[in-house]
């Protein structure tokens, strides 16, 4: 009488530890939704900028978060037609991998560029020769 209860009692672990097995694996029809979440275009990255113009010249500054702190980053401004075709000021990053272990914490970069132009130009920014989210202050 005594192992009937305790045949009992290790059906129903046995049970549990069962449907928890069963409900805890992943099934093979949630594999297609985390597929398509990878193949997504990467969103935009963001720049933020700030224009001081002073006797002809514009000094640019701003920031881009950054994958990692070992994300080198260098800025370039010229004049360039916008959209609309008026002139417009392009702050060309270019952004390289880091070729070391780095640890992969967001980590703001700031670079600081200058250009002789006439005043109020809108200012655009690429990067990689990818259009950026600009953000003027």
């Amino acid at each position: 009488m005594k192992y009937s209860r305790l045949w009992v009692a290790a059906t129903i672990i046995a049970f549990f530890v069962l449907v928890g097995f069963v409900l805890s694996v992943p099934h093979t029809k949630d594999i297609g939704k985390f597929a398509t979440a990878e193949n997504a275009a990467p969103p935009m990255p963001a720049v933020s900028l700030t224009d001081s113009y002073k006797k002809g010249v514009h000094t640019i500054s701003g920031s881009l978060r950054a994958p990692n702190a070992c994300t080198a980053v260098t800025a370039h401004a010229s004049l360039a037609p916008d959209a609309s075709g008026e002139d417009a000021v392009l702050v060309a990053l270019s952004v390289t991998d880091d070729a070391g272990i780095c640890l992969q914490v967001a980590t703001p970069i700031y670079f600081t560029v200058t250009l002789a132009a006439p005043a109020r130009l809108p200012v655009e920014a690429t990067i990689n020769g990818a259009a950026a989210s600009t953000t003027v202050l």
